[in-house]
């Protein structure tokens, strides 16, 4: 049985709503692993059926690092200001700056990282590369999760990265 603070340990470590996590859990017979991934698994597909929907609405989120020797900006678009102000996109939107900073993406996805550049263009991607605060999922997957918490279509429209001397 799925007891009220099962629903509220597994909202909090998700970010889904109450009838998603009870959903997930009894689903999972009350496994809190297998009742993640199946959150997960959900917001992947929602953020799929949002992919079409018009993103005008979201902020533009900087990052400094070393000492003022490196920066980035980024712009994150969602579709109402609603969400926007919410503390999961806000959250989204810092923590991808700070992830440019660090990992200097070329490009948005493989396909616009020049044929010249070192490595993978997977590697160079920001959308691919691997999250620098959890390694098991990438930023693209950062994103689903966070359309899955939010329940619109969010997308990172562009992005910039300066570093002193370079």
């Amino acid at each position: 049985m799925v007891t009220t603070d099962d629903i509220k340990r597994l909202r909090e470590e998700t970010g889904a709503g109450v009838m998603d996590s009870k959903r997930a859990l009894e689903e999972a017979a009350g496994d809190f692993e297998k009742a993640r991934e199946l959150i997960r698994a959900h917001g992947i597909a929602a953020a799929a059926k949002r992919a079409d929907r018009t993103t005008s609405e979201g902020l533009v989120e900087s990052y400094i690092h070393g000492a003022g020797r490196i920066g980035a900006l980024v712009e994150i678009q969602c579709e109402t200001d609603f969400v926007a102000r919410t503390d999961t996109f806000k959250e989204l939107a810092r923590d991808v700056a700070m992830h440019i900073a660090a990992m200097h993406p070329l490009a948005l996805v493989a396909e616009d990282v020049p044929a010249d550049a070192p490595g993978k263009p997977e590697d160079q991607a920001l959308l691919t590369q691997s999250f620098i605060k959890d390694n098991s999922q990438t930023i693209g997957e950062l994103v689903q999760a966070a359309i899955g918490q939010t329940g619109e279509n969010i997308r990172i429209a562009r992005f910039s990265r300066f570093e002193l001397g370079s």
